[in-house]
């Protein structure tokens, strides 16, 4: 489903400047399945200032076993980056560090330990599953709540077994939980269902952050198409999301 966007090469409109902050990206060199390199990082972070991003949070993934990352080691990987970044003349300012956390097995232990990389100081960016739902995920949810963390789940869209209009979206949402839409799924890069479901959540007002999800030039190039999409541009001109405040 991506092999289509590698076929257009167009330039970038940088519509993007009404958000101006990516608060969901993998671009530190191999830490998970993102960059795997500082040229790749460096190819995409010019690609993102092209559609008019200005700053970014970069989130790696924290899932044990498959990317047993600690708080410590992408810290520094992340402050040796910057300094990279910033002796090849790089511009875009970085946000900071934050993580996107798997809600899995390990999960609850993390909870009741929390060393968390935080979004803007207070988000905790969660990320589910994409083949079967956790059991206990409305108590560890509530129990982040109750430690003083905001919540926000990554690209909900995606996630098969979660319907728009399904008892558990709801709940969510009742639960205090913010949304985080990939700005791609809109575009159709991830199969029709997220696309319809993307543009669904819109329509209920409850989307508060667009993210990226950035891995690779491949999204870049992804990106850069979808900003000649009229639906996007109007999403951007006709709602208000929160990547200001971050």
């Amino acid at each position: 489903m991506f092999l289509k966007f590698l076929r257009r090469h167009r330039k970038a409109n940088p519509i993007f400047e009404a958000i101006g902050t990516d608060m969901h990206c993998h671009l530190i060199p191999g830490v998970d399945d993102g960059s795997p390199s500082l040229e790749e990082t460096k190819s995409c972070i010019e690609s993102m200032q092209q559609c008019g991003f200005s700053r970014i949070f970069i989130t790696p993934h924290f899932q044990f076993p498959r990317y047993p990352n600690t708080e410590e080691d992408i810290t520094r990987r992340y402050e040796e980056l910057s300094q990279q970044l910033a002796e090849a003349g790089v511009t875009m300012k970085l946000g900071g560090i934050s993580g996107e956390y798997r809600v899995d097995s390990g999960f609850a232990a993390r909870v009741e330990n929390p060393r968390f990389l935080l979004l803007g100081g207070r988000y905790v960016l969660l990320e589910f599953s994409l083949h079967q739902q956790m059991m206990g995920l409305d108590e560890m949810i509530f129990d982040l709540q109750m430690k003083g963390y905001e919540v926000i789940l990554a690209h909900p869209e995606r996630y098969p077994y979660l319907g728009v209009f399904s008892q558990r979206m709801e709940q969510l949402k009742n639960q205090g939980v913010f949304f985080q839409l990939n700005i791609l799924s809109m575009h159709g890069f991830y199969g029709e269902s997220a696309k319809q479901k993307a543009f669904q959540m819109l329509d209920r007002g409850w989307v508060e952050f667009l993210g990226t999800d950035t891995h690779n030039s491949l999204y870049t190039q992804a990106l850069i198409d979808a900003t000649h999409s009229r639906k996007i541009q109007k999403v951007l001109e006709t709602h208000k999301f929160m990547n200001v405040e971050l």
